[in-house]
């Protein structure tokens, strides 16, 4: 599982790489200082998984990084990382395309939590600010009307009979990304295992699902 930090603050990259390692021995951890740089991994490596991108940077600012990447990378989740705990930031993000806001304060476990969230295809609040979002309910935003590219390409592999290892060779992930694929397949679908998930794609007409389980 490959994860791009992006902050113009050295130690706070090094920090949050630290932290990462709490999700596994299977996490490479990229680092960039500016969005250009940022633009230019996640060019290097179509395999990205996710990005933790701070705010302000010093050549765009978040809104700006999250409308370029929103149009190059449509499927790449991003997670805004930001020294603001601002209600009216976390909404501006969230309308931008992020998957999910924390704030630099936050602890290291919450960081950990909101990186699981948006890689099973989730959005991220942090509890302070869900408390404080007059009117905003964050669960009607936990499941995408759609499932995305690479969740759809898990979902094939699924069809075809293939296990979680084997659908990790095949898509070249690791076999916790395909967990968490998994896992937002069938909260998608609403439905308790893989075969149920198949069946409930094909019956809503997924394409070339239908003919593959008939």
């Amino acid at each position: 599982m490959k994860i791009l930090v992006v902050d113009d603050h050295a130690l706070v990259r090094e920090g949050t790489q630290q932290v990462l390692h709490g999700l596994g021995p299977c996490v490479e951890v990229m680092q960039a200082s500016t969005f250009a740089q940022a633009l230019e991994q996640a060019r290097q490596h179509p395999e990205l998984e996710l990005v933790l991108l701070d705010y302000h940077l010093p050549d765009a600012t978040g809104l700006q990084a999250l409308d370029v990447l929103g149009a190059r990378f449509p499927d790449l989740p991003v997670l805004m990382l930001s020294g603001s705990a601002s209600v009216a930031l976390m909404r501006s993000v969230l309308q931008a395309g992020a998957c999910g806001f924390v704030t630099k304060s936050g602890q290291s476990a919450e960081i950990l939590d909101a990186i699981r969230v948006v890689l099973q295809g989730g959005i991220y609040l942090p509890a302070e600010l869900r408390a404080d979002a007059d009117g905003f309910e964050p669960e009607d935003t936990l499941e995408s009307t759609s499932l995305t590219r690479r969740q759809t390409l898990v979902l094939l592999e699924m069809v075809a009979g293939k296990s979680n290892r084997e659908i990790s060779q095949s898509l070249g992930v690791s076999e916790e990304t395909v967990k968490s694929h998994v896992t937002a397949i069938l909260r998608h679908f609403k439905v308790p295992n893989r075969t149920l998930a198949v069946l409930e794609a094909a019956r809503q007409g997924y394409p070339a699902l239908a003919q593959s389980v008939a």
